[in-house]
């Protein structure tokens, strides 16, 4: 919609520390941002189409800032074991398949109409090392209109026989698929995409930090997630103190937006280096709890002045759904302050679910708020099916949504005003 109104029943965060509410009220869109909130209808917006879902909720577009689109076939399957094992027994034999692009293509879609299925509007996605797969796959969400940045991965050394790449050759199509794509498309743009320290020699990093600062794209990777990894991280890069500094050393670090999945076991130091390089962090647990990880120190990021948004990181995590990411988020939460003793204290409903929409949302711009000037991302909530005690306050009806509502709820999706269809 090139300008219009949404009338309903309006609730998102423009601060993590409490909801924003309004009650049959009216949203405006023009020229696809939000052009205001009002309780009143402004007579110079009598003249706009009304969109009319009185009684539903308007919410913001789910924001994942963290998922892999080549493990999606991979959902639910070896749970039972730990990070690295399980990437060489199921992820790294599953995305050597993306060499396939008629494979491809048919898991693309499959994964763009979960996504939309679930009110995600905004994703920052891994795809696989595979050129032309990772085309396809910016190609494809392009025509969803989805927001995203996807990034083709880079891993030259301890990777499966079928994913180890040449170093030249992977920097060349990494540079390709950049000159391609930086321009293309407002909503869907490339990131640069070291899989992890462990598989990407000092010349990949080397060579793909000097592209992100030349170009001026932004970085994603994983950073402290398993203490194994930790452990092999130190015995490949000795030289320096810590994970953090080895993509420190290779400008992957905040030089451009950066963000880092899991950061589980991160020093205070390196948690301080986040804030000051304005690292995002990618809280994925889901992922974390399946891979027995560990759980996040939320609490410890979000005081020290660190973004953090939520990631499924599928097929760690084994559902696409933002909502169950929210509550799983306050659920570890509780469990972390109480391992801590209270020192950090739990996430409250309106906190989780400003990570899930402004705090991820934050990474593209103005994304994951109703404030004026933001991209109309909305997704309309009908809530009438859940059993529910009349005069319940808009901030309940959401948070019974997010806990025992599902994607049957979500009625309709937008992306900068425009309307989502999952058969794209």
């Amino acid at each position: 919609m090139n300008r219009g109104v949404f009338k309903g029943d309006i609730i998102f965060t423009s601060t993590k520390d409490k909801f924003d509410t309004y009650e049959d009220s009216y949203l405006i869109v023009e020229e696809g941002k939000i052009a205001g909130v009002y309780k009143k209808l402004p007579d110079k917006y009598k003249d706009y189409p009304i969109e009319d879902f009185s009684g539903k909720l308007i919410i913001p577009g789910f924001v994942d800032i963290h998922l892999h689109a080549v493990q999606y076939m991979n959902r639910g399957i070896g749970m039972d074991k730990e990070l690295i094992p399980w990437l060489n027994t199921y992820t790294f034999p599953e995305e050597a398949k993306f060499k396939d692009i008629d494979y491809a293509k048919e898991v693309f879609i499959k994964l763009i109409q979960d996504l939309i299925k679930h009110g995600t509007t905004s994703a920052v996605v891994y795809s696989s090392i595979h050129k032309d797969a990772t085309k396809l796959l910016m190609d494809l969400f392009i025509k969803a209109k989805l927001r995203a940045y996807i990034g083709k991965v880079n891993m030259d050394r301890n990777a499966h026989p079928d994913l180890q790449e040449d170093t030249e050759e992977s920097l060349k199509d990494t540079e390709e698929i950049i000159l391609e794509y930086k321009d293309k498309s407002p909503l869907v743009k490339p990131i640069i995409t070291p899989r992890f320290v462990p598989t990407c020699t000092p010349e990949l990093m080397k060579g793909l930090g000097e592209m992100a600062l030349k170009y001026n794209i932004p970085v994603q990777s994983h950073l402290n997630e398993n203490r194994g990894e930790v452990k092999w991280v130190k015995e490949l890069h000795p030289e320096l103190p810590n994970y953090s500094t080895v993509y420190n050393h290779y400008n992957l670090f905040g030089q451009t937006k950066t963000i880092m999945a899991h950061c589980i076991y991160n020093k205070d130091e390196e948690i301080d280096l986040m804030a000051e390089r304005g690292v995002y962090a990618a809280h994925c647990v889901d992922s974390n709890f399946n891979l027995s990880s560990g759980i996040m120190p939320v609490r410890k990021y979000l005081d020290k002045g660190v973004n953090v948004g939520l990631g499924s990181d599928i097929a760690g995590g084994h559902s696409l759904s933002i909502p169950r990411a929210i509550v799983g988020s306050i659920q570890a939460s509780k469990m972390k302050w109480i391992e801590t003793e209270g020192a950090l204290k739990p996430l409250t409903c309106s906190e989780a679910f400003y990570l899930a929409t402004k705090g991820g949302g934050s990474f593209f711009g103005n994304v994951g708020s109703f404030e004026k000037g933001y991209e109309a991302d909305l997704l309309v909530i009908d809530d009438s099916n859940i059993d529910h005690i009349k005069g319940l306050t808009l901030e309940e009806r959401l948070e019974r949504f997010l806990y025992i509502g599902d994607d049957r709820n979500i009625v309709e999706r937008y992306v900068a005003g425009e309307r989502l269809e999952e058969n794209f």
